[in-house]
């Protein structure tokens, strides 16, 4: 917020150096205002000196003096002095701004009437996103993979909601195919045997126990009665609709949901992917070799073209994964975004450039490639679950740590870096597990502020407060990361990384223990504990805002 009214100076100042004749418009909206890296370089700094003479330069041909252009820029910014401490030009051209105290300070009431609402956007942007995200086909239940993309998927989602996009959640996923009827035929040998009859399983078949549990539930409605069917149908039925409810059941427990479910097997029945076939066969596009067809990818930039339909006349992936994504652009998205595990990492270029090969804007489309996550217990690595499957699910996970933990854990790293889940660290109840710093935070801020308002400490509004009392340099630190806030939350949404939101919170809660340990909110001067109980306030209020867009719980008391 104070790095937006910093940049509205300095576009008025830009536009008033034009009608002087200082320089053209050519540098206009090319210039960024940041926060220095080291200590001493000021609040914020802008590179708006050196863009200018460079663009003069471009446009004349005459060298310009970029500390010339700061110092103009200075004279210009004479008429804003309620804002700054002090302007310094420093290095070729930078311009360091040190902001008053009093503009942190004004920052709390801004906070405190904002409330929840303080990080959102003020308007909605009339953008539509579609977020695609787990996307697992109903063959068992959600391995810890799955879960980081769900994590992963929801909050990206939270994120671009905040910033002001109209979003929609979308799963996809296949009920046909080979994967399937696999499935059926587990389902089915699990059924005979328990019924003691004969049972051949299949050799790559599904070997957890789920399987048994359905088995169970289908003699349960059944009974004996398909001891002689041979058809896998109502077999893999009964699994998809009981694997379903389990994923189903998993994802509310993490408090996700989608707004459609999107079948592959549509993409056949409807003959979307006959219709593109044609659509790149129309192009010259598509060949046939070895009784396979091939897409042309190398004309996209790829070092191989791909086969799309096997000689055996089956789709390989891409076929669907490129009419599914055509299908996306023909319900009108300005932005798509894809969550895949790493594993996708090969498909992607060759689903864009048939994007791209039908006449669409792949740039629309923007995938977020997540790496694996590893479990770990006392140094070691957990390898396996004990009873769902041979791997480890969601739900066991979080019959161990809980929602909020595990959220938090999948977000703490950037998507494509891996991830070591410290199980031990996740159970532990002290300021080394971060969710537990942070959310104590908000708990032990919630818990100062109603001890003060039952003693009657803060009656009154902010108005009534002298913030001007509040220049400790932890308390402008603390500002100052408040501030911070809304711009964190459009920045971390338009570059799709929540883990900005991660560190941020953090960051605050580590300004607020450290703070708490050094001076304190209440105290006999009454008119500093007013001060410093809105301080509270508006911490409390950034620090339950920051966990709720993670889809987190602010709790009150711990």
């Amino acid at each position: 917020m104070i790095k937006k009214r910093l940049e509205e100076c300095l576009d008025q100042c830009f536009s008033r150096g034009v009608e002087r004749g200082l320089w053209s418009e050519t540098a206009r909206e090319s210039y960024a205002v940041e926060v220095p890296k080291h200590e001493g370089q000021g609040d914020y700094a802008t590179n708006m000196a050196m863009v200018i003479a460079g663009q003069e330069k471009k446009a004349t041909g005459k060298k310009v003096n970029p500390r010339q252009v700061a110092k103009q820029l200075v004279e210009l910014l004479a008429d804003h002095g309620e804002l700054f401490a002090e302007i310094a030009v420093a290095g070729p051209g930078f311009i360091n701004f040190f902001m008053k105290p009093a503009v942190w300070q004004a920052v709390l009431p801004v906070v405190c009437a904002a409330n929840e609402s303080f990080g959102l956007a003020a308007e909605k942007n009339n953008k539509r996103v579609l977020v695609e995200f787990v996307s697992a086909n109903p063959t068992g239940p959600l391995s810890i993979g799955h879960g980081r993309q769900a994590v992963l998927g929801d909050t990206v989602s939270r994120l671009l909601e905040a910033a002001g996009y109209e979003v929609e959640r979308e799963y996809y996923y296949n009920d046909a195919g080979r994967q399937m009827r696999v499935l059926g035929e587990s389902t089915r040998a699990r059924y005979l045997e328990l019924l003691d009859l004969p049972a051949e399983f299949p050799e790559d078949g599904y070997q957890g126990e789920y399987i048994y549990d359905i088995a169970r539930e289908l003699i349960a409605e059944k009974g004996d009665s398909l001891r002689d069917v041979v058809e896998v149908t109502p077999f893999k039925e009964q699994a998809e609709r009981a694997i379903f409810k389990d994923i189903n059941a998993t994802l509310e427990r993490l408090g996700i949901h989608f707004d459609r479910y999107y079948n592959e097997h549509s993409l056949y029945e409807e003959g979307h992917i006959d219709d593109v076939v044609a659509g790149l066969r129309a192009k010259g596009l598509v060949y046939e070799k070895d009784k396979a067809v091939w897409f042309k990818t190398t004309e996209f930039g790829q070092n191989q073209d791909r086969v799309i339909i096997k000689s055996s006349g089956e789709p390989t992936y891409r076929l669907p994964d490129i009419a599914y994504h055509r299908e996306k652009f023909k319900r009108g998205y300005d932005w798509m975004v894809d969550i895949f595990g790493a594993d996708h990492i090969a498909t992607v270029p060759d689903v864009l450039a048939g994007i791209r090969a039908l006449g669409y804007d792949d740039s629309r489309v923007t995938v977020i490639l997540h790496q694996f996550v590893t479990l770990m217990r006392d140094g070691k690595q957990v390898k396996m679950s004990t009873r769902k499957a041979n791997f480890i699910t969601v739900d066991e996970l979080l019959d161990e740590v809980g929602p909020d933990v595990m959220r938090f854990f999948f977000l703490m790293r950037k998507a494509d870096s891996q991830l070591e889940f410290d199980l031990n660290l996740a159970t532990e109840q002290s300021r080394d597990n971060p969710v537990f710093y942070v959310q104590y935070g908000h708990a032990r801020l919630a818990s100062i502020i109603r001890k003060a308002d039952e003693q009657g400490l803060r009656a009154g509004k902010i108005s009534d407060a002298d913030l001007g009392l509040l220049v400790e340099p932890e308390e402008e630190n603390i500002l100052k990361a408040i501030a911070a806030y809304p711009a964190l939350v459009q920045q971390a949404a338009h570059d799709l990384e929540p883990h900005r939101i991660v560190f941020y919170l953090q960051e605050l809660a580590g300004l607020f223990h450290s703070y708490y340990n050094k001076h304190r909110f209440i105290s006999e001067d009454r008119e500093l504990t007013m001060a410093r109980l809105w301080l509270g306030q508006g911490l409390r209020i950034v620090l339950g805002n920051g966990l709720r867009l993670l889809g987190m719980t602010a709790p009150d008391k711990m």
